[in-house]
Formats: structure tokens, C-alpha cells, sequence
């Protein structure tokens, strides 16, 4: 006998989705989630080999006639997570290129392709930040403006250890990792003036792949197999509760406290 089923399939995150009317109706949620029925990240990160996850060959130099150093592309003015003051603090200590609606730089949709590559010829440092600081939620602007160009992402967004779990190892840097914008200034200078340090962050490149998730396949064969029948009592308590995302950063809200050790000597 077949049983209609009912999906959530939301890609945005709660904060630019509709609040849902209706309880006890859906059974399966499909999202970028990874705690969702069908998780659909917008990349998948994979390894050819997890045994060998860093570039072992010849050394690379991605530092090669980069003389700028942030970059970021930017429209909404308005974000939640106040990513644009966290960019103009930053800006205080270091240089920070704002293009778009929201600086003083110009570089058209129309010539998107064009202004992209200058990530890769001429900048060090790529601000990754999303829209919103939201659990799990990390897309294009990581995966395809960030590590599928030849520059260092900066992020903000999910937590740090939501981006731990989705990109390749040691390929970022998460705004949360230090206390202030000044503390990653500084940082971002030491990566600035130590060319191997710099390189150290691109040893995953050539190491994996983004994959293919197949989102649709999945639906089908959960259609198709003997999937446990539930429904979710108050789906807007799962999707947007307490906890979910956060209009400062997680730090903060989490009670987060840094324990990291990738930047633990770097002022010393």
C-alpha cells in the first residue's frame, strides 16, 4: 500500500524561509542539515584516500604575484550576523577590499567570472561570510568563491566545528578562532609576511573532490525502501528553535570557548 509522504525541502536558512502553519504533517525533512531525513549539503567534500589527506609532491607557492590581501564581494547590507561591521572593523588592520553595493569597489555581475579571478591572481585572503550565522549553514560562498579558487577563505557563518565536519582539513579560517577582528589581523599579517605558513593551507588541493550527492537518487530509494513512518510534531521547533542560529557569534552564544591549537603560538 502506498503512503503519501511529505517533505520539507528547504536550501535557505530559517532566517529567509517561511514559518510553517502546519504541524504533524510533514515526515521527512530534507535540508543542508546534517541532523535532516536527506541531508543536501551544497558540496560534499571527499578524499581519494583518507590515509593521505595533504599534498606530498612538489612544493606549490600560491603566494606567486598576490600583492593584495582581503577580498569580498558583497550586496545585502543588512545581513543578520553583522558580518558588514565585523568586515569595516577589520578593515582597521588590514587592507579589506569590499566590492558590491556595500564598498567602494566596483566589479559587475555581468563580468562575475572576470572579478573571481582575482582571487586567484591577486588576492590572499577571501572573506567567506555568509548571510547568516545558522547551524550547518555553509554554501557557495565557501565551496565554489573560497576553495575553488586559489585563496584562503575566511568564514562566518555556521559553528567552527560545522566547518570542521564539511571542508577539507586545514583549508579555512573561522572568524571564531580569534576574539576580536584585530586578533585575526594580526594573524592574517604573520600568513601575509610566512610564505610556507600561507602555503600550509592548500595542501589539500588535488587531495579529494566535491561529489555528487545524487539528492534525487536518494529521495527515490527512501520512496522505494521500508523507511520508518513519523511525522514531526512541531517542525518549526526543529528548524528554527533555540539554538539553530544566532544573530552574534557563536562564541557567544555557545559559551564557545577557544581550544583550537592552530593559531595557539602565533603572537608568541
Amino acid at each position: 500500500m502506498f503512503m503519501q509522504v511529505w517533505a520539507l525541502y528547504f536550501l535557505e536558512c530559517p532566517y529567509h524561509t517561511q514559518h510553517i502553519k502546519y504541524n504533524d504533517v510533514f515526515n521527512w525533512t530534507a535540508t543542508y542539515r546534517r541532523d535532516s531525513d536527506i541531508v543536501a549539503p551544497y558540496e560534499r567534500w571527499e578524499y581519494h584516500d583518507w590515509a593521505h589527506t595533504e599534498w606530498t609532491g612538489a612544493p606549490r607557492d600560491f603566494t606567486t604575484n598576490k600583492t593584495h590581501k582581503v577580498a569580498w564581494f558583497v550586496s545585502n547590507c543588512a545581513a543578520r550576523n553583522n558580518r558588514l561591521q565585523y568586515a569595516h572593523e577589520l578593515a582597521k588592520h588590514i587592507q579589506v577590499d569590499i566590492y558590491g553595493a556595500c564598498g567602494r569597489l566596483n566589479c559587475p555581475r555581468s563580468a562575475a567570472e572576470k572579478c573571481f579571478e582575482m582571487l586567484d591572481t591577486k588576492y590572499k585572503f577571501y572573506l567567506a561570510f555568509e548571510n547568516s550565522n545558522c547551524k550547518d549553514y555553509i554554501t557557495e560562498k565557501f565551496f565554489v568563491n573560497g576553495l575553488g579558487r586559489n585563496v584562503l577563505p575566511i568564514v562566518m557563518g555556521a559553528p567552527p566545528e560545522d566547518y570542521a565536519k564539511s571542508a577539507p582539513r586545514h583549508s579555512y579560517i573561522h572568524v571564531d578562532d580569534f576574539e576580536s577582528p584585530k586578533q585575526l589581523a594580526e594573524y592574517l599579517h604573520k600568513l601575509d609576511q610566512d610564505d610556507d605558513l600561507y602555503n600550509s593551507y592548500f595542501k589539500w588541493k588535488g587531495m579529494g573532490e566535491f561529489i555528487n550527492t545524487h539528492f534525487f537518487c536518494r529521495v527515490c530509494a527512501m520512496v522505494h525502501d521500508d523507511y520508518p513512518t513519523k511525522s514531526y510534531r512541531d517542525i518549526n521547533e526543529w528548524w528554527r528553535g533555540a539554538g539553530v542560529c544566532t544573530s552574534g557569534t557563536w562564541r557567544k552564544s555557545k559559551g564557545w570557548s577557544h581550544n583550537s591549537k592552530v593559531h595557539e603560538n602565533i603572537f608568541q
